[in-house]
């Protein structure tokens, strides 16, 4: 049911569960600290793996403070015929199978928070009903003709742009603006990759401590292996690969080049088609050499030689040997001159 988001983090004093210190971070950051004790709507955007599910509890903050429970739902992950009663319950006999009156999850998070992760992925006979929830603050179960009251805020999240869903008609117009009250858009991390020292970091820390292991470090090139990635997958891809390397690591406290994934690792060269042969590859490289400098003072062999530390008789053995032409110049002709 739940699909969390990448970068769980312990939540730290000021509740903050979204890891990371670039400007873009810092900035979802004080965001949230702004925002985090009032009730409107949240919209958060993007990609997958970015951390969308964590700024969402980063919002709620801590249940201790709110007083109430933080439930989150993956649109796109439960079938539309169950999903609208996991959203809003049912009554005992509502259809076959309920043999119990059921609180729907909207309930269930009643004076606390309630997300809903991949919202563009939501039916529109949904989006109807959960419009009318967000704008009368009541609920009816699945098989129930009274009303139930609620006292909940609603975050919702999408990698869609759903104003794009909006003019294809697969997302309601009046639903989007009320629920896009405040806007957080998270950058992928090949945009933040400040970012990456530090959740590598943490990562290293929690799989750590899960194996039992001791303390575990990156090398300076794996890191910069790390960081030259374009993280197609986000953050959620770094937590993975750096649980992988753990794996396979071994009791060696630092993780190497060596250990990460192919993908992060520069092709090596293919084996040359020349062959080993000393006297070929010293050939090959004086007649380069030759041509470059003979390119570079413009063919003149006087300034040429000069600059290699030959005669000009050397220089024109070393072309005599290479079959090295330099090309015909014009001929100038003479030009009158006034008397």
């Amino acid at each position: 049911m739940k699909d969390r988001d990448a970068s769980v983090k312990p939540e730290g004093k000021n509740g903050f569960l979204f890891i990371g210190e670039s400007p873009a971070s810092l900035s979802i950051r004080a965001l949230i600290e702004k925002i985090r004790g009032h009730g409107a709507s949240v919209l958060i955007v993007g990609e997958s793996g970015t951390g969308k599910e964590l700024v969402a509890q980063s919002i709620h903050g801590r249940e201790e403070d709110r007083g109430g429970r933080f439930v989150a739902v993956n649109c796109g992950a439960i079938p539309d015929s169950l999903l609208e009663s996991e959203l809003f319950g049912h009554a005992r006999g509502a259809f076959t199978g309920a043999w119990r009156d059921k609180a729907g999850l909207i309930e269930e998070a009643g004076g606390g928070t309630f997300f809903l992760d991949e919202i563009g992925d939501l039916s529109l006979p949904l989006q109807a009903k959960l419009l009318r929830v967000l704008q009368e603050k009541e609920i009816r179960r699945v098989g129930e003709n009274r009303p139930r009251p609620i006292s909940v805020r609603f975050l919702c999240a999408t990698h869609k742009n759903l104003e794009a869903e909006v003019a294809a008609g697969a997302f309601r117009e009046d639903l989007y603006y009320r629920i896009r009250i405040i806007v957080i858009e998270i950058p992928p991390l090949r945009d933040r990759k400040e970012d990456i020292p530090l959740l590598a970091e943490h990562f290293l820390e929690r799989y750590s401590q899960e194996m039992g292991r001791g303390r575990t470090v990156l090398s300076p090139l794996a890191l910069e292996r790390l960081s030259a990635y374009s993280w197609p997958g986000n953050v959620r891809e770094l937590q993975n690969e750096i649980q992988r390397c753990l794996v396979f690591q071994g009791d060696d406290p630092v993780i190497g080049e060596a250990s990460l994934s192919s993908r992060f690792r520069p092709p090596e060269e293919p084996p040359s088609r020349d062959p080993f042969n000393l006297s070929a590859a010293r050939a090959e490289f004086e007649r380069r050499f030759v041509r470059q400098a003979l390119r570079r003072f413009d063919f003149n062999k006087k300034r040429a030689a000069a600059e290699m530390g030959l005669t000009r008789q050397g220089l024109f053995k070393l072309m005599k040997r290479h079959g090295i032409e330099t090309p015909k110049r014009p001929v100038r002709k003479p030009t009158a001159q006034a008397c």
